[in-house]
């Protein structure tokens, strides 16, 4: 018997109210994730594999400047962009991922060609460009991926030691409301494949060339067909140490715990050390999913069994 294709989306965690977002400026966000949602879920329906799923769906959220990835991704300290992704096999095991680009237009693209194209997973910087133009890889001006929310965003602290998580309409007005930038996807196929992709602009005010979770296996994103697929949004350096995509799938091969189990109890682990850190989005080969976060809001979708795609962002 076929296996439930279905598709899950993240475009970001953190302090996401209502007080602080307009019905014009959701409706925008809903109809951003139902689109990266739709397009997933066409490669699936069509009996595609779920690889190229969360490739499709990450791209369009890389596409659309609202997300904190690709097009709309943040300035850095020294007013540039520098993006991670990354994306992995549920059935192989199979990874790649890239760190601080900066004129990859879908950096998820990148990535998917170092693990189909190269015998690496995470390529860096110059490097990973250098090997985007050797394999016919996108590359953009820089003037691409300006906007001038994201650079009021930096000057408003660009003076301070601070390095700040993305952020709703609202901080750049001066309120402290966090969000974290992240997008990501995670499918599975007809097959019961599984795939999961991440792709960040990471902090804004970022120095000496940070990384975050999003490029790096097991922190951000993991697939394994034998317990599931899951991609993260949050306080980067807190899923680095805890290994949150990683540890969840260990929890249910080792502990025998259920996808839901599994996610509640990470996110609950890292809840005590890094309060409203973030949240992750996860699906086993059953086709079980999860939407865990510990934040007031994640942008977050679902499209399965050809309904509807269905979009939240509030708890």
């Amino acid at each position: 018997m076929p296996e439930p294709i279905k598709i899950l989306i993240h475009g970001g965690a953190g302090t996401i109210l209502p007080s602080a977002m307009t019905p014009e400026l959701e409706i925008q966000y809903k109809n951003g994730l139902s689109q990266a949602l739709t397009a997933g879920y066409n490669v699936l329906k069509d009996g595609g594999p779920s690889l190229l799923a969360v490739e499709t769906a990450v791209k369009v959220l890389e596409d659309n400047p609202l997300f904190n990835a690709g097009k709309g991704s943040v300035f850095t300290h020294d007013k540039r962009h520098e993006m991670d992704a990354s994306i992995m096999d549920g059935k192989t095991l199979k990874a790649g991922a890239v760190a601080g680009v900066t004129n990859i237009k879908n950096p998820v693209n990148l990535a998917l060609k170092v693990m189909r194209e190269s015998d690496n997973v995470l390529l860096t910087g110059e490097g990973a460009e250098k090997f985007a133009a050797s394999h016919g890889v996108k590359q953009v001006e820089s003037s691409y991926f300006y906007s001038e929310f994201r650079y009021q965003q930096l000057m408003a602290i660009i003076d301070t030691h601070k390095a700040q998580l993305d952020h709703n309409v609202k901080v750049a007005v001066g309120e402290d409301n966090k969000k974290f930038g992240t997008v990501g996807a995670v499918a599975l196929d007809k097959d019961g494949n599984l795939a999961a992709a991440t792709s960040t602009g990471g902090l804004t005010n970022k120095k000496f060339g940070r990384v975050g979770d999003s490029p790096i296996i097991g922190a951000g994103t993991y697939a394994n067909n034998e317990t599931c697929a899951v991609s993260a949004t949050g306080q980067g350096e807190t899923f680095i140490r805890y290994v949150v995509a990683y540890d969840i799938s260990c929890l249910m091969a080792y502990k025998g715990l259920s996808l839901a189990d599994a996610c509640r109890e990470v996110i609950s682990k890292i809840d005590k050390a890094d309060p409203e850190c973030g949240g992750v989005i996860a699906l086993d080969a059953r086709g079980n999913f999860a939407f865990e976060f510990n934040t007031p809001g994640m942008y977050r979708g679902l499209m399965q069994q050809d309904e509807n795609p269905e979009c939240w962002i509030y708890r």
